[in-house]
């Protein structure tokens, strides 16, 4: 296998796990209200919570900061390394260009990820996480 294989091998890799972060943020939600509402307890489990609320956290934070994501400028890197075409700007505007043509300022974006995180915030009050420690209710 020859460097340019490795390098592109690495940026699918990375591709393939900004992908998979963007469902879990996205399917965590659907998930969360669908389990409040059909009484999953897993939902409740709060390593999962925290973690889906500090995912997009993180998002919410580098958008309104103007900061590309890591993910995306690594891809990027690797891409170029391997002698392979770059898109400009983030993850998320290029692929809502590809997919559906649509074209925004950042700060339209910023907009959308704080108003999905505020979706968020409400699903923490209308299906709590568990207390760390509280056992879940399907294993007594």
């Amino acid at each position: 296998m020859n460097t340019s294989t490795l390098y592109l091998l690495a940026a699918d890799i990375t591709l393939f796990l900004h992908v998979s972060f963007v469902v879990f943020v996205v399917v965590g939600l659907i998930l969360i209200v669908t389990g409040g509402a059909l009484s999953w307890n897993w939902v409740r489990n709060p390593w999962f919570r925290w973690a889906h609320l500090a995912a997009i956290g993180i998002v919410v934070l580098q958008a309104w900061f103007g900061v590309i994501c890591p993910l995306t400028t690594l891809e990027m890197a690797l891409r170029s390394r391997a002698g392979e075409s770059v898109y400009p700007g983030s993850f998320v505007a290029h692929w809502l260009q590809t997919i559906l043509y649509y074209e925004a300022p950042p700060w339209v974006f910023a907009i959308c990820y704080t108003a999905f995180a505020a979706l968020v915030v409400g699903g923490w009050f209308w299906v709590p996480p568990r207390r760390a420690g509280e056992r879940n209710a399907n294993t007594e």
